[in-house]
């Protein structure tokens, strides 16, 4: 036996058996398939990715790291880049393998350049940038990156401009980093004008030379050159170092000068103050002054001697000296005869 529904379209009338056993089956398919197709619309935002999430492919919202929901698809869908990863393009070279050893292809179509002084020269960088806005950087640019992508074709323009401004001296020994900033800051100028949602972090020479068949001279001259930037520098650290010490050394002298200077005035003003006090003693007294002056000048004179005065008025003219200095006084007699007492 069977059931007969009946569905009824317009003018037409169809009938379609089910089995019994079935319908209370039918009853729970449909709930748990409605219910699985709504789950899947839960998504995981990892944490160096960004949610995209697009409703019949235009953007209506940009999730960060966690747990989010959107309507099932085909709705809404979710891109997720990784937006914190760095990426890398090359220029005239490209990386076969990492090894060790690495392995490389060279590709001297993009490398060959004109420097700014017509001068044929072989450039290579790696630039390296990160998603600064992941709705840009999946949908404003079509063909953004790979080997035929916007960003090597505009950092090949970057690179081509900046060389060709510069004479070839600056870009092989003088400004290496000067040109890695100017072509960081163009190629950025660059990708900004397509709104491409990419920053560029690093810009890196990786090997500037001039072509192989004149490569023996060129390195001859920069040979020369960093000979002659190597004595400028030695003259300059020279210089750095004499200066400083001869600048101490006059600082040095003109202490000692003021501090001798110092040290004379000093004396003079005490010598004036002395002779001062001198002479008011002398005003006072005369003859004892003169007499004392005369003695300590003999000391000044006649040092380490021996000297004796006599009044010349109580003299007579005899010099009346008694040296005792070597006298035997307060010596003990000794006993001649051991064997005899002293009588007391």
């Amino acid at each position: 036996m069977g059931k007969i529904s009946n569905w009824e379209i317009g003018e037409y009338r169809m009938n379609i058996k089910f089995p019994e056993q079935f319908t209370p089956l039918f009853k729970w398919i449909v709930p748990i398939l409605l219910v699985l197709w709504l789950a899947s619309g839960i998504y995981i935002v990892g944490p160096d990715e960004q949610g995209v999430v697009r409703r019949f492919g235009k953007v209506i919202k940009i999730t960060e790291p966690g747990p989010h929901y959107r309507l099932p698809s085909p709705i809404d869908k979710v891109n997720k880049p990784k937006i914190q990863q760095v990426r890398r393009v090359e220029i005239g070279f490209e990386t076969i393998s990492p090894g060790p050893p690495a392995r490389y292809r060279f590709h001297t179509e993009e490398s060959l350049m004109l420097s700014g002084d017509e001068q044929i020269i072989d450039a290579q960088i790696i630039v390296q940038y990160k998603i600064k806005d992941a709705a840009n950087y999946l949908f404003n640019v079509r063909n953004l990156e790979g080997s035929q992508g916007t960003i090597k074709d505009a950092a090949e323009v970057a690179l081509r401009h900046v060389v060709g401004k510069r004479p070839i001296d600056d870009v092989l020994i003088g400004e290496k980093l000067q040109v890695e900033i100017d072509i960081l800051e163009l190629l950025q100028r660059i990708m900004d004008g397509y709104e491409s949602g990419v920053r560029i972090t690093e810009v890196k020479l990786q090997t500037v030379q001039p072509p192989k068949e004149v490569a023996s001279s060129f390195s001859d001259v920069v040979s020369a050159k960093e000979d002659k930037e190597k004595l400028i520098q030695e003259a300059q650290g020279y210089q750095e170092d004499i200066i400083p010490k001869a600048r101490g050394e006059a600082r040095s002298l003109i202490l000692a000068a003021e501090a001798y200077k110092e040290e004379k005035v000093k004396r003079a003003q005490g010598d004036v103050a002395k002779f001062l006090a001198v002479l008011a003693e002398y005003e006072k007294a005369k003859d004892v002054t003169r007499t004392r002056l005369y003695l300590e000048t003999m000391e000044l004179v006649l040092p380490n001697i021996r000297k004796y005065i006599i009044d010349s008025e109580t003299s007579d003219g005899i010099l009346k000296l008694l040296p005792l200095d070597g006298a035997p006084f307060g010596t003990k007699l000794q006993n001649p005869n051991p064997n005899t007492r002293r009588l007391r």
